[in-house]
């Protein structure tokens, strides 16, 4: 997939800005919309995405997913491991894993946030906007963000952003073009194997209450599954689940 790359020198969001086009005409599926400087870039849930400007890769893609709604987070898993792919290639030795449901994090700390906005009807995914934030270049964080490490501060190289985001985007699209319902098992299996945490005990906050559990994986709908210190499973939607770091 070559796709068609719309390049804007500032603008608040990436995935406001594909969104807006998507409202008025359809764009070539993979059409990426990158950006030097995004000044309201979105996280998860609330949360707002720092990037120093022309020092790290702040883009968008467009998707049109061939899978019904409720495969979606089939889709998520693929983009991830196409960028966990990716880090791992380009910073070997060094823990890379996927913190549930879609950052990537260098041993304890995070280097590249997943913001992904689907469009749908009935049980059919209309468009995927993926929105990705890695951190590239940038050696000195601002915002209350606790934990933000970039590829710089890991290898002390300076990175090349044209070569990185060619080199990202056909780690993603091989893995998107690979999705379909004969390898949701495969997806999922090397998902649980680059997830962040797995199996290990450790200090979360559900609903609030701070429990000592594992994680053990995640549901066919997404939801990020624990068991306690009884043995008993439970089941966190993304609002309900804070990680101790």
């Amino acid at each position: 997939m070559i796709p068609a790359i719309i390049r804007l020198p500032e603008i608040k969001s990436t995935n406001s800005y594909a969104i807006e086009l998507l409202s008025k005409e359809r764009p070539t599926e993979g059409c990426v919309i990158i950006t030097d400087h995004q000044t309201a870039g979105k996280g998860t849930d609330t949360n707002t995405w720092e990037s120093e400007k022309g020092k790290n890769l702040t883009f968008s893609l467009i998707l049109y997913p061939a899978l019904a709604a409720d495969q979606q987070f089939i889709l998520n898993k693929a983009v991830a491991l196409g960028i966990y792919e990716f880090l791992r290639a380009e910073l070997p030795g060094h823990r890379v894993s996927i913190k549930w449901p879609n950052d990537l994090y260098i041993v304890d700390k995070k280097i590249c946030g997943i913001l992904i906005q689907n469009s749908v009807t009935g049980n059919k995914l209309e468009y995927m906007v993926v929105g990705i934030g890695l951190n590239v270049n940038q050696t000195l964080f601002t915002s209350d963000a606790p934990n933000p490490v970039s590829m710089k501060m890991v290898t002390g190289t300076e990175f090349n952003l044209d070569e990185i985001l060619q080199k990202l985007l056909h780690s993603i699209f091989l893995r998107y073009t690979h999705c379909n319902p004969r390898t949701t098992r495969k997806i999922e299996s090397e998902y649980l194997t680059a997830l962040y945490r797995l199996e290990e005990w450790h200090d979360y906050l559900v609903k609030g209450v701070k429990v000592h559990s594992k994680i053990t994986g995640t549901n066919a709908y997404g939801q990020l599954l624990l068991e306690n210190q009884t043995g008993e499973t439970i089941v966190c939607d993304l609002k309900e689940v804070k990680f101790i770091i």
